[in-house]
């Protein structure tokens, strides 16, 4: 935390483009300072799959999961891809709080 806000870190496939930015907003309006991306790869930032620069947004990723306190999984259907698996390994090593969108939102039916 800083100054009172807790610090979150988005992780999950840049496929999903339109969540990570509707999570972005419902995480900082409700008080955290969020960190995200900076290239969506498989939404068009195709600078994403120069040589090298992968390699090196990966890396970064984890040094922005060693930043926050916790990191929140953008998972629609439950979707993780090698990298976000990857990142989620990271942060549990960090002992980093993991949250999940998929199930913040699915519907539990109770017989």
């Amino acid at each position: 935390m800083i100054g009172g806000y807790k610090i979150i870190t988005l992780c999950g496939s840049t496929r999903f483009k339109d969540e990570f930015f509707a999570e972005q907003k419902r995480l900082t309006l409700e008080g955290n300072i969020v960190i995200s991306v900076g290239l969506f790869g498989h939404s068009g930032d195709n600078e994403v799959w120069e040589e090298g620069t992968k390699e090196m947004l990966d890396d970064m990723h984890k040094r922005k999961i060693d930043l926050a306190d916790e990191i929140f999984v953008i998972n629609p259907n439950g979707y993780i891809g090698e990298s976000t698996k990857s990142e989620i390994k990271y942060a549990k090593m960090k002992h980093k709080k993991i949250k999940y969108l998929w199930q913040q939102k699915k519907i539990i039916t109770l017989n």
